[in-house]
This record gives structure tokens, C-alpha cells and sequence, in this order.
């Protein structure tokens, strides 16, 4: 708790005892209007806003605080935890960067990488992604087809069956994309480019109609300049159904910043991964 009265305290620029004492009314249950009013001696006269701010980043902080207890025991249960996982989520300052960094370990829906995992294609796409093997990859793709290994009865779930080499790299692939999409490194790099180049566009999702929104109808607008009061107009529009909402990203950039750190050289098997479905 003294770790957030410390955070709470810099950020709004007031004392540690202030944001202690509002804490401590805040947790008695005293509403903000009424500790603004009633209880300026307690907290050195903090006004409503200060303290609405106070409130907002003490829920914030304690959901935070809350959700790195989760993910370590979440990656600890897997036996998966290191000192250096430790480390990252121990210095993540948002619900975001702890999310990516327990991502890879996140119990996953079924996905074309997973029902790759159950085909038993993780070591070919190592191999791919290791970038060492002088052998023709399509060759070494043939030792992980395994149709005339399978029963009758497994050869229908298509689930199960690796039936050509193609059907082999292409999942080998998939593992690769999905693997590097959950990567922290590159989700915290791109949310940095994405928020220096990235646009938010919106568009009428019902054009005869006369609303609030009409100026959103056909707009663009670069993330790093929108200020809060219209991303919130927007988010309004878009949850009421009004309006279209897209975020374009440079793409082009985002690629070539992971292309330069993994590919070793001309591996096109892993260029044509490269659509990493990055969110």
C-alpha cells in the first residue's frame, strides 16, 4: 500500500499523509463529494477533482496490484515462472503490459496454432524459427506426416491429420505467427508505434440518420493528438451503433521492425508468416 500512496502522491503532485488520509476515508466509505466538503482538515483541502483523480487511480492501482498476484500464481501453477517473468510483471505500470506478459501462458481457445500443437508440429516450427538447418525445409516437413500412421477412426478428424509437407510448414507457420504475437517485446514495441503513427477512423454506420455523431460520419485523425473527451464521444457512437470504428496501423513498420529481429537471413518460410495478427 505505501508502493501506491507513493505513485498516487507523485502523479497528482500532493503529499504522501494527504493521499493517506483520503485513502483511509475512502476505505471507511465516505463518498468523494463528501470528503471534499466535510473533510478538507482531514486531507489538507483536497478539492472534488483531485480527489475524484485520487479514487480513480486507487482502484486502478489496487486492480493492478491484484491482477500480478494472478498471473504469477496463474504462471507459477504452470511451473513456468522465472525470475525473469518475476521481474517484468513486478515493473509493469499497467493492466495492459501484465496482460502481454501473461499471454503466452493464457489457457487459449482453439486456434489453427493450437490444432497445429495437437498435429505434433512444435519441433518443425522450431526448427524453421531457429533458422539452422541447411536441408531443404519441404524435406524435412515430409518426416511429420503421419496419415498412414493414424487409426481409420483418427484419419476423419481432420484435427489429427498432417497428410503432405505443405499441410506441415503451414502449420509449423502458424505456430510461428501465433508464438510471435503473444511475444511482450513486440506487443509493448508495435503499441509504441501504433501510437505514434496509428489513425483512428470512424465511419457512419447509418448514414440517413441525424445524430450527435455526424462529425465522426467520415473522420480520421492521428491517435497521439485525439484528445479523451472525443475518444469517449467515439467510443459512445460506436457502442450505440452509430458508427464504424478502425484503428490503422502501420502496418509496413510493424512488419519490418519484426522481420529485422528474427530473420537471420533470406528464410521466406517465416516472411510468409509475417501476418502476425498483432491486437
Amino acid at each position: 500500500m505505501e508502493k501506491i500512496i507513493k505513485i498516487i502522491a507523485d502523479e497528482l503532485n500532493i503529499k504522501e499523509k494527504q493521499v493517506e488520509a483520503a485513502v483511509k476515508l475512502i476505505d471507511e466509505g465516505n463518498t468523494i463529494p463528501f470528503i471534499a466538503r466535510y473533510r478538507k482538515e482531514a486531507t489538507g483541502g483536497l478539492s472534488d477533482e483531485t480527489l475524484r483523480d485520487l479514487g480513480d487511480r486507487l482502484n486502478y492501482l489496487r486492480n493492478l496490484e491484484q491482477r500480478k498476484e494472478e498471473v504469477v500464481r496463474a504462471i507459477d501453477e504452470q511451473g513456468k515462472l522465472t525470475d525473469e517473468i518475476l521481474k517484468s510483471i513486478a515493473i509493469a505500470k499497467t493492466l495492459a503490459e501484465v496482460e502481454d506478459i501473461y499471454r503466452p501462458y493464457k489457457q487459449k481457445k482453439k486456434t489453427r496454432a493450437t490444432v497445429a500443437k495437437a498435429k505434433g508440429l512444435e519441433p518443425l516450427a522450431q526448427i524453421i524459427i531457429e533458422q539452422k538447418e541447411t536441408k531443404p525445409i519441404e524435406e524435412i516437413a515430409k518426416q511429420y506426416i503421419n496419415i498412414e500412421k493414424l487409426s481409420e477412426e483418427d484419419k476423419k478428424k481432420k484435427d489429427k491429420v498432417v497428410a503432405t509437407a505443405e499441410e506441415a510448414i503451414q502449420g509449423a507457420l502458424d505456430i510461428i505467427a501465433e508464438n510471435i504475437s503473444d511475444e511482450p517485446k513486440y506487443r509493448k514495441e508495435i503499441k509504441k508505434l501504433c501510437y505514434r503513427e496509428a489513425r483512428i477512423v470512424t465511419k457512419a454506420s447509418k448514414e440517413e440518420e441525424r445524430t450527435n455523431y455526424e462529425m465522426y460520419y467520415e473522420y480520421s485523425e492521428p491517435i497521439k493528438y485525439i484528445p479523451s473527451h472525443r475518444i469517449l464521444a467515439i467510443n459512445r457512437g460506436e457502442k450505440e451503433e452509430f458508427l464504424k470504428v478502425k484503428i490503422e496501423k502501420p502496418e509496413e513498420k510493424i512488419l519490418a521492425y519484426i522481420e529485422k529481429d528474427i530473420i537471420k537471413g533470406e528464410t521466406q518460410f517465416i516472411r510468409n508468416a509475417k501476418r502476425y495478427n498483432i491486437r
